[in-house]
């Protein structure tokens, strides 16, 4: 079916194509109208046919372009490059840094002894078992004095 039209349509068009026209010059008439119709397909065609080929073009020059970034692609000399950058870097005198300044130790403030505080005792200092042998017996010692 063309555009749609049913049978009952085209009887219609062609009574009136008959009355309007007349059927002597309706032969002229449709030869012509074929004509037009050829000519619009083959237009058709032709803007179908170039717009294909611009869109292949197009894909055609992106699959181009990746395939040159992957000719480009040389995973063997990136590889020479990083040895060759390690070997340079071996290879190179050391840098001679300078010594970093010393740095002073915080001041500190010796802590004042209060001179109204008693004066305090140290503990006597309890000997440490460095092995493991059984503690001695230690004697008792006298304390002199208070």
């Amino acid at each position: 079916m063309l555009f749609d039209i049913g049978w009952s349509e085209m009887l219609v068009i062609a009574v009136v194509a008959i009355v309007v026209v007349g059927p002597k010059d309706l032969p002229r008439m449709l030869r012509a109208f074929g004509n037009s119709v050829g000519k619009m397909r083959r237009m058709a065609g032709e803007f179908q046919k170039q717009f294909n080929e611009a869109l292949r073009e197009a894909e055609l020059e992106d699959v181009k372009k990746s395939i040159d970034e992957v000719r480009g692609l040389n995973p063997m000399q990136g590889i020479r490059n990083s040895i060759l950058s390690v070997e340079d870097a071996v290879k190179a005198p050391p840098v001679a840094k300078p010594a970093p300044e010393p740095v002073p130790p915080p001041a500190t403030t010796a802590a004042q002894p209060d001179p109204d505080a008693p004066p305090a005792v140290a503990a006597p200092a309890k000997p440490i078992a460095l092995v493991n042998e059984p503690p001695k017996a230690v004697e008792p010692v006298e304390r002199t004095g208070t």
